[in-house]
């Protein structure tokens, strides 16, 4: 693997760094409701042309734009006056022209993914989905069409590292317990949209929460702030349970809250998209779930890029799989690994400009992990796992935002 380059780290992880900031945008937040759109539009049309024509065909609808509504709370429940204008616009493989086929696979994709994962946002009462999907070049659509392996159709790359901090993985648990099944079943004023950001200076954690309430369950200004004091025992529970005595941590929740002039975070369907916020695909979370300034990343938008040949998506989610590996193998004698990939536009996707392995080495020496490493990546980074990695993005196994 001539593109192959091992390199160590040295200095501190990021885990023992005097400042950490660490993002975790939630289901409801504009920017993940556009990535979601465009990714279940992809996904639409990966199933399509499989089923059609036995492989996925050229596309990327990987641009998008959501277009806050608006709204009139009300204590006991308020109405949606103006929906939310939804944009997905891309290029595609249209068979014979048909516009209309295309255009119906991304409404239906889009309404199934809103009804899936949201109990009080209806796309069809409170959203206009407008899809503005167009013939994609020649030139790119040959990129994919070969019986081999597919040539990468950017030169772009991926970056992504393993493992998680315990900030990391705090702010990406409590959005996930917060928008959990379990928690929704028994306090369903918590809306879907939730956002969670971390400071970490050296011990103490700054834990701020935005969560959207829902208004046909909330009576009062004085039933808000009981029903703020729940959400916050919940979360307490769970950090504690999380950090243990390991850090001193402070947690606050919808701190532009007014409660005196009854300014206070109330949504009709659970998402600040009905009124106050707008989205933009890629503007979210990155591949990892999170968006963490102490590391390295990427500023694709990996939502809505084909899964066979863009690299944009492809490269970024091979990068997680490679840095997970590399650590769960090596983890007695590394503390962190990151991986970067760039790809040249008409290149195989297995043989990139240069695939960059960073290391740093817990106390002591191990000569060998070079050479351990180059054997993780020869086994792993091959055709038949790209393949492996493109079915399971289609099923949904990869945190991709």
């Amino acid at each position: 693997m001539a593109f192959l380059t091992i390199e160590r780290l040295y200095g501190k992880p990021v885990s023992e760094m005097k400042v950490e900031l660490v993002e975790r945008k939630g289901l409801g937040h504009p920017d993940y409701i556009i990535d979601l759109l465009c990714e279940s539009v992809s996904r639409e049309l990966s199933r399509f042309y499989i089923n059609e024509y036995g492989k996925i065909l050229h596309h990327n609808v990987d641009k998008g734009l959501l277009v806050g509504g608006e709204s009139q709370i009300k204590f006991g429940g308020g109405i949606v006056t103006k929906p939310i204008e939804i944009f997905v616009a891309g290029r595609a493989t249209i068979p014979d022209d048909n516009y209309s086929l295309i255009e119906e696979l991304a409404i239906k994709a889009m309404s199934a993914a809103i009804n899936n994962n949201f109990r009080f946002l209806d796309p069809v009462r409170h959203m206009h989905l407008n899809v503005l999907i167009r013939k994609g070049a020649v030139e790119l659509r040959s990129l994919l069409e070969r019986e081999r392996e597919p040539l990468a159709n950017d030169t772009s790359f991926g970056v992504s590292y393993a493992p998680l901090t315990d900030t990391e993985k705090l702010a990406l648990g409590i959005e996930r317990l917060l928008n959990s099944k379990e928690i929704k079943d028994k306090y369903p004023y918590i809306g879907e949209d939730i956002k969670v950001m971390i400071l970490r200076n050296k011990n103490k954690l700054k834990i701020t929460i935005a969560a959207a309430f829902i208004d046909r369950f909330i009576s009062s200004v004085s039933d808000y702030k009981n029903k703020k004091n729940e959400v916050l025992d919940i979360v307490d529970e769970y950090v504690r349970g999380m950090l243990g005595d390991n850090y001193k941590y402070k947690i606050y929740l919808n701190t532009a809250d007014n409660l005196k002039r009854k300014k206070i975070y109330l949504t009709v369907t659970g998402t600040s998209a009905e009124m106050g916020d707008d989205g933009n695909t890629g503007r979210g979370n990155r591949v990892n779930g999170l968006i963490t300034p102490n590391r390295f990343m990427s500023l694709e938008a990996v939502a809505g890029k084909n899964p066979v040949s863009h690299v944009g998506k492809l490269y970024n989610v091979m990068a997680s799989y490679l840095s997970n590996k590399v650590y769960e193998e090596l983890s007695d004698y590394i503390s962190e690994v990151y991986v970067r990939i760039l790809s040249q536009i008409g290149s195989p996707i297995t043989k990139p400009q240069t695939l960059h392995i960073l290391y740093r080495m817990k106390a002591g020496k191990n000569t060998q992990i070079k050479n351990d490493i180059r054997r993780i990546v020869e086994d792993t980074f091959t055709y038949d796992t790209f393949k492996d990695v493109t079915k399971d993005i289609l099923e949904g196994e990869y945190l991709l935002f």
